[in-house]
C-alpha cells in the first residue's frame, strides 16, 4: 500500500509538538509540504525534517493530486474555511481543536464534510489518550453505577497566553479560557458519558484580570511576550452549567484567577463509585466494599496520545473507518460552548 501523502497547514507549536514527530513516526504516512505563512517558518520546517517542499500559500496543494490529507494547525480564525477548502479539493482532514471560532462555522464544516464524503476529524487528542479510555470503558461496564455528575476544574493563576496576540483577540480565536482550554475538558467528558445530548445550558464568561495589561501582573507567558497594543476581549475566567441527556455536568475555568492554586481534574461521580482524573495524568477510584471506604491508583502503560491520534487518522483514511474524533461527535462541544457564551451574552439559560 502506498503511503499517505501529507501537507502541514501551519508550522507553529503544535504542529512542531504533535502533528510533525507523529506524521515521521508514521510509516504509512509521508510529509510532502509544510505550509505558513511565514516562509521562514515553513522553511524551517523542511531544513529541521529533512523533507517536503515549503509554501507560504496553502491553495497551492489543493490541485496537487499527490496531497491526500492534511494538519491544519493554524489560528481558530481560518479554520472552517482551509478546512472547507481542502474537503472540497477531495483532501483529508484533521483540524486542531477547537473546530471553528463559533458553533456556525462548525456547522458549515461538517455539512461541507457530509457533501464530499472525505475525513474531517478534530484534534480532540484526548479522546486517543489511554487514562480516558480506561475511565470511559468503567462508566460503560457500570463500574461508576449511575453517573449523575461531572464537575470539571481547569483553573490557573496567571496564564494567559500571548497577551495582546491571537489568543486574546476575540475575532481571532472565538474566545478565551472557553474555547482554548475549556473545549479539552468538556471533550473528555462527553467522550467518557457517551456524547450524551445537550438540554440546557447556562454559563458566565468574565473578562477581568488581563482588561489592563500593561498592570498585569505574570510569572511566565507562553505564546508571548505580551502585545501591549494588540487586543484583549476575550474570557478569562468561565462559569457553566449543562444538563444532558445523561449526567449534568458544572465547570469552572480560568486563564487567570486571584488564586494561587491550579486545579486541572476532572470528577466523575457514580452512585457505586467516583473517579478523579488528573488532567494529562493519571486518576484515582473511590468506592466502598465490606463496609470500608477506599481509594485505587490504577496501575497502566500510557501512551503518546498525539501518536495515537494521527495514527488513527492515517488508517481511518485507509480503511474508511469513523473514528471518536469525527466532526459529527466533536461538533457537540462547539455547541455547548457556543451556548455557554451565549448565555453570557444573553443573561439567561439556553435550551435545545
Amino acid at each position: 500500500m502506498s503511503k499517505i501523502k501529507v501537507a502541514i497547514i501551519g508550522c507553529g507549536t503544535i504542529a512542531n509538538h504533535a502533528h510533525i514527530p507523529s506524521y515521521m513516526k508514521n510509516e504509512d504516512a509521508e510529509i510532502i509540504y509544510f505550509c505558513d505563512i511565514n516562509g521562514e517558518r515553513a522553511e524551517k520546517a523542511v531544513q529541521e525534517y529533512g523533507c517536503g517542499t515549503a509554501i507560504t500559500d496553502y491553495r497551492e496543494l489543493l490541485n496537487d493530486p499527490e496531497v491526500d490529507a492534511v494538519s491544519i494547525c493554524t489560528p481558530n480564525n481560518v479554520h472552517a474555511s482551509i478546512a472547507i477548502e481542502c474537503m472540497r479539493a477531495g483532501k483529508h482532514v484533521l483540524c486542531e481543536k477547537p473546530a471553528a471560532r463559533t458553533y456556525a462555522e462548525a456547522l458549515e464544516m461538517q455539512k461541507v464534510q457530509h457533501d464530499t464524503g472525505v475525513t474531517l476529524n478534530i484534534g480532540v487528542v484526548n479522546r486517543f489518550n489511554t487514562s480516558v479510555n480506561i475511565i470511559k470503558n468503567m462508566i460503560q461496564n457500570g463500574e461508576l453505577g449511575e453517573l449523575y455528575h461531572v464537575y470539571v476544574s481547569f483553573r490557573a493563576q496567571r496564564s494567559i497566553p500571548g497577551l495582546g496576540g491571537d489568543f486574546t483577540t476575540k475575532a481571532v480565536s472565538g474566545g478565551g479560557v472557553l474555547i482554548d482550554w475549556g473545549v479539552h475538558y468538556l471533550d473528555i467528558v462527553m467522550y467518557c458519558a457517551g456524547d450524551p445530548e445537550p438540554r440546557t445550558v447556562s454559563g458566565q464568561a468574565f473578562s477581568k484580570l488581563g482588561k489592563d495589561m500593561k498592570n498585569y501582573s505574570y510569572l511566565s507567558m507562553w505564546a508571548g511576550p505580551p502585545k501591549y497594543d494588540g487586543t484583549y476581549d476575550v474570557d478569562d475566567f468561565v462559569t457553566g452549567m449543562i444538563r444532558t441527556s445523561g449526567p449534568t455536568i458544572s465547570l469552572n475555568g480560568a486563564w487567570a484567577q486571584n488564586i494561587g492554586i491550579g486545579e486541572t481534574y476532572i470528577d466523575f461521580l457514580g452512585d457505586k463509585a467516583g473517579i478523579r482524573l488528573q488532567y494529562g495524568a493519571d486518576f484515582k477510584l473511590y468506592s466502598a466494599q465490606n463496609g470500608a471506604l477506599l481509594e485505587t491508583i490504577p496501575q497502566f502503560k500510557e501512551g503518546n496520545h498525539f501518536q495515537n491520534e494521527i495514527d488513527s487518522f492515517i488508517q481511518c483514511i485507509q480503511t474508511g473507518e469513523k473514528l471518536p474524533s469525527h466532526i459529527d461527535t466533536v461538533i457537540l462541544s462547539s455547541k455547548i460552548i457556543q451556548a455557554i457564551y451565549d448565555s453570557s451574552d444573553n443573561g439567561r439559560e439556553i435550551s435545545f
